[in-house]
């Protein structure tokens, strides 16, 4: 089973993959500040099926969730701060290889960056697919290295 170090490399690795593959084929066009954040939450989500363990990845995952949760409430985001908060504890409610790797999760735990502020704030969901597609890409990695595909 591999580490967190291998994990975090093959979000990395499968992250350019996807972004210079969407960008060869148009569908993406490459925005230094939008992919620094695009490639955070894609080791985010390599790290994310792995947080329901006491583990090195667990312990990264969760402090860059307090950041940014820090980051939401300095900005008066309270509402945003309490969804990330619910989000984050979900995984401490299964135990280690239940559903943080499968499939379906894969694609519904990072839903909520879709869904949120389409509702919330009526944002199109063109400008929230590449988020939401990074994280997908990162726990499709953790997942293919993992092979529990």
């Amino acid at each position: 089973m591999p580490g967190y170090k291998v994990h975090v490399s093959g979000s990395i690795v499968a992250g350019a993959l996807v972004l210079l593959g969407l960008a060869n084929i148009g569908l993406y066009v490459i925005d230094p500040q939008q992919v620094v954040v695009l490639f955070v939450l894609c080791v985010l989500g390599a790290l994310f099926p792995d947080i329901d363990t006491d583990s090195k990845g667990k312990r990264i995952y969760y402090s860059g969730m307090l950041l940014l949760s820090l980051t939401l409430i300095y900005f008066d985001q309270f509402q945003w701060a309490a969804y990330l908060g619910i989000l984050a504890m979900l995984p401490g409610i299964s135990a280690h290889r239940g559903w943080t790797h499968t499939w379906w999760a894969m694609l519904m735990v990072p839903m909520p960056m879709l869904l949120l502020p389409y509702y919330v704030y009526g944002q199109p969901f063109p400008t929230l697919l590449p988020y939401y597609v990074a994280f997908v890409t990162g726990y499709f990695s953790h997942l293919l290295l993992d092979r529990e595909l």
